[in-house]
């Protein structure tokens, strides 16, 4: 039966819509339900709040979820989010705050009589929703949750509003005078960034008094470019308070106790023991912004008001990573479902969960993630470990003007760095003279560091009030070392004060989930300047001298989730199997391999007739190719793109099949698989290593792979001839893309092959290194083996091969010695016995026949126009030129170029 609607309910509806409450609109969506979409600007004590809400197709009432977004950003930002949301079967309101987007008003840093107070009244509008599940009248069944700004008006909501059912707050603060004076220390880069956000042209502007009526709805939008009165146009949409403390504090670099007073009133540590409802804390362990000290304050406040709590690290945070988006999301969703929908059945995962790195998938290059789990949130002193550090008492210098700074954590550099930091990769800096350091023995097996370290140290200032500013962390050190990495990229400031005669404090340092490998050591660096923080201007010296062991946090209760397999791992296996079965079913018997030729047992390589044509092709990738190298060659093979040169070389090495002729490497016909392939190393397109295990490593795992005696590697040899140096004892993460060619090299003269095929081997190298891999080349080929090397660079190759086969269009243009491909054409080089002037090379120059004459090192390179080199030499001997010798000049990429008929390289 269906409902029908009369005409005129539905027009009076039509105008309701538009004449106050919003336009409707549907969302497309790949996955239905469908979602509707109303944007309304809501009037909220004289403040007008950009806002959307979103809803299904589901009927009856339904929880609703209030969702925040980040400082600088707007409601368009969780857009996605919300939808998605409403999918699940939630109403969804989000709203620009005051001073950003399209809502007037201006930026309170979440004021309770603003910012908290405009929530308020959005749950009040919810009530009235008639699709909002209500507990009772005026109390909606509702949850919040929203990133950093607004994952604080989560928890400030439920503080205030004692309606709210259930958060979850993600990458957030619980005390913003902690966030951004630790231990009374500007943060002082973090809050540039947060003030330059509020402070840029933005549609926001104040409502003029009286403009709209409380409770009412606006379709309008305030317009641009309004300035706040009582303030100066510097303080942007900030209130005036704001805009006094920032700049107040920015000027003498040291938050005072008003400025501490004013953000730890606007922070939900002020009503932490309201706060009583179910709460999922998300927070970032790449996030020198709001660290993991906040989620653990805020897990301890909540768990002891007896609200069941939830805390999950996240990998990325403030200074990028991945921020696992989807995964998260997810898991909010869930939660509401459990507290919100009262749906007991549901998992709302572990109490404790931390992403791990697992290494990086080799099919896109991306870092893996992984979960350590607990059935409970461990804090950050769980399992304490104590670690002794030697050195003595080293005295250090704060700089005039604190320049230049330390660099740890750099805001907006680097993509997410600090995420990728259990991989080897970092960026820190840390001046001489400017810190003091201790380190901790080798480790004998892994260490996982899961919360904050702590160690007492002694400090003595010469400063006047005996003050010091210092900057503590704690570097993961490999094992040469040098080479060190910091942790997610955190260092923890602290103030000491009466530290004339010497004071004793401990420092606690930032809480990071990190394995220090076997083999690694734990280095305490205290520094005296940070690039984030506001330092002492004033110069003055800093003894500090550690006074116990560094205690370092391990979390014995988590538990590591294995590594998810990639597809491959299995898929490959089957996809053998069916390949093989395949094979069985259709193959016919192969021809009879040609018998050996004892003639060219001695020769490394000799082709013969070679044709090669694609299927599908319109032409010869290699047509009729005939050539032979001879021990103790370089061979250069050239020609443009599309010559035919990666096809010949796929047929030397048994890739591929020739349609026609053949190829013998020392008397033995190539064919996939032949044995004589032993003798043959190749470098083609470079070669993959396990970024985690030093060079030797790798080497080793290549050979072990070949299934051939380990005594045959040679891998000493190969590796003197490399010139790989100490840097074989270290990560290959850490090399070079230098050192990755002459490692791939050395892998390729593993067994110290015969025949050495080399494709490109100077892609990527800059010009010292590329003569290394030249001298390396003619070092091999100096035994009596040969080489043949494929590239582009013909200066390169005119100074490192002795032989040149030239292709074009799959056919052989010509081979020969370099000297005597390079020996003919109209440049004549003039030696001379003796050096000559300027004007005499002018004379030459001027001669009648010739076309330029320009001085050389070797003597007078002399272009010919109509003189023979009879005449000209005739000629020069009646300048009284002291010539020595006249001879062919001409440079291989000249030759090159006539042989091809001028085509690219």
């Amino acid at each position: 039966m269906r409902l029908r609607i009369p005409r005129w309910a539905a027009v009076t509806a039509v105008f309701a819509v538009l004449a106050g409450a919003g336009t409707w609109t549907a969302v497309a969506s790949d996955d239905p339900p469908p979602v509707h979409r109303a944007d309304r600007m809501l009037d909220l004590d004289g403040t007008r709040i950009d806002t959307s809400y979103f809803t299904g197709d589901a009927e009856g009432r339904r929880p609703a979820v209030l969702l925040g977004h980040g400082f600088g950003g707007s409601k368009d930002d969780v857009r996605a989010q919300a939808e998605q949301l409403a999918r699940d079967g939630y109403a969804v309101l989000t709203w620009s705050a005051r001073g950003f987007g399209a809502s007037s008003g201006e930026i309170g840093l979440n004021d309770p009589d603003h910012e908290v107070k405009d929530a308020r009244k959005l749950i009040d509008w919810l009530a009235a929703r008639p699709e909002v599940l209500l507990d009772k009248p005026g109390d909606p069944r509702v949850g919040v949750t929203g990133a950093s700004y607004g994952g604080a008006i989560s928890l400030l909501a439920a503080g205030h509003d004692g309606r709210v059912d259930a958060i979850a707050p993600q990458i957030t603060y619980w005390n913003l005078a902690d966030a951004l004076f630790p231990d009374g220390v500007f943060k002082k880069l973090w809050a540039g960034i947060f003030f330059s956000a509020g402070n840029q042209p933005g549609a926001a502007s104040a409502a003029a008094p009286g403009e709209a009526t409380a409770g009412k709805a606006t379709t309008g939008t305030a317009p641009a470019g309004t300035a706040p009165t009582a303030k100066t146009a510097a303080c942007g949409r900030f209130t005036p308070e704001l805009c006094s403390l920032y700049e107040r504090v920015a000027v003498s670099g040291k938050p005072d106790a008003a400025a501490r007073t004013l953000l730890e009133a606007r922070s939900p540590s002020a009503v932490g023991s309201r706060i009583k409802v179910p709460a999922l804390l998300v927070q970032g362990q790449s996030d020198s912004l709001f660290t993991l000290a906040q989620s653990d304050a805020m897990a301890r406040t909540l768990t002891a008001n007896g609200a069941p709590v939830a805390v999950d690290w996240i990998s990325g945070g403030h200074d990028g990573g991945d921020r696992e988006t989807e995964r998260v999301e997810r898991r909010i969703s869930t939660w509401f479902d459990r507290w919100l929908k009262k749906d007991t059945s549901v998992d709302t995962g572990p109490s404790f969960r931390v992403s791990r790195t697992g290494g990086v998938d080799s099919t896109d290059g991306q870092a893996t993630l992984r979960a350590a789990t607990d059935d409970r949130y461990p804090g950050l002193t769980a399992g304490a470990t104590d670690i002794p550090l030697a050195g003595p008492a080293q005295t250090f210098a704060n700089p005039a003007g604190a320049a230049p700074p330390a660099v740890s954590a750099v805001p907006g550099l680097g993509g997410g760095v600090a995420g990728l930091s259990s991989l080897g990769v970092g960026l820190s800096l840390d001046f001489p003279g400017q810190h003091a350091r201790f380190d901790a023995k080798p480790q004998d097996e892994p260490l996982r560091i899961t919360g904050t370290p702590t160690v007492r140290v002694k400090v003595t200032s010469t400063a006047t009030d005996g003050s010091a500013v210092l900057f503590a962390k704690v570097y993961d050190v490999g094992p040469d070392g040098r080479q060190q990495v910091l942790p997610a990229q955190l260092v923890a400031p602290v103030r000491v004060d009466g530290a004339q005669a010497g004071k004793s404090v401990t420092l606690t340092l930032p809480a990071i989930d990190h394995e220090v490998e076997a083999g690694h050591r734990l280095r305490l660096v205290v520094a005296a300047t940070d690039l984030g923080y506001a330092s002492p201007t004033v110069p003055a010296g800093y003894t500090v001298a550690v006074d116990g062991p560094l205690t370092v946090p391990t979390a014995p209760g988590l538990d590591t989730q294995a590594a998810a397999l990639p597809w491959w791992v299995w898929g490959l296996p089957l996809l053998g199997l069916a390949a093989a079965a395949a094979l069985l079913l259709t193959a016919r018997r192969r021809t009879a391999a040609p018998s050996p030729d004892p003639g060219l047992a001695a020769v490394p390589l000799q082709i013969t007739g070679l044709s090669k044509k694609y299927k599908g092709g319109d032409r010869y990738s290699v047509k009729d190719l005939t050539f032979r190298v001879e021990q103790g060659q370089v061979l250069g093979l050239l020609g443009p793109n599309g010559a035919g040169k990666t096809t010949t070389l796929r047929m030397l090495m048994g890739l591929i099949t020739p349609d026609e002729g053949e190829i013998r490497v020392f008397g033995q016909a190539i064919r996939p698989g032949a044995p004589v392939l032993s003798r043959v190393g190749s470098f083609v397109e470079g070669a993959g290593f396990l970024p985690h295990l030093n060079g030797r490593e790798n080497l080793d795992l290549y050979w072990r792979a070949t299934g051939r005696p380990a005594q045959d590697a040679h891998v000493d040899e190969a590796l003197r001839i490399a010139n790989l140096g100490n840097a074989l004892d270290r990560a290959v993460r850490t090399y070079s893309q230098g050192m990755r060619q002459r490692l791939a090299l050395a892998q390729a003269m593993l067994g110290l092959p015969d025949l050495l095929i080399l494709d490109e081997p100077t892609n990527g190298l800059d010009p010292p290194q590329i003569r290394e891999m030249r001298e390396v080349m003619i070092r091999y080929a100096a035994g009596g083996r040969t080489v043949i090397v494929s590239s582009h660079l013909l200066a390169e190759v005119e100074q490192s091969c002795t032989h040149l086969v030239v292709m074009d269009r799959g056919q052989l243009v010509q081979a020969g010695p370099v000297a005597e491909i390079t020996g003919s054409g109209d440049t004549l080089l003039v030696t001379l016995g003796e050096a000559v002037p300027d004007a005499l090379v002018e004379k030459v120059g001027a001669l009648p026949g010739v076309a330029t004459a320009t001085r050389t090192d070797g003597g007078i390179l002399v272009r010919l126009d109509t003189l023979d080199p009879t005449a000209l030499i005739g000629e020069l001997v009646g300048l009284d030129v002291p010539l020595t010798g006249v001879g062919p000049h001409r440079r291989l990429e000249d030759a090159f170029l006539t042989l091809i008929g001028g085509g690219a390289a």
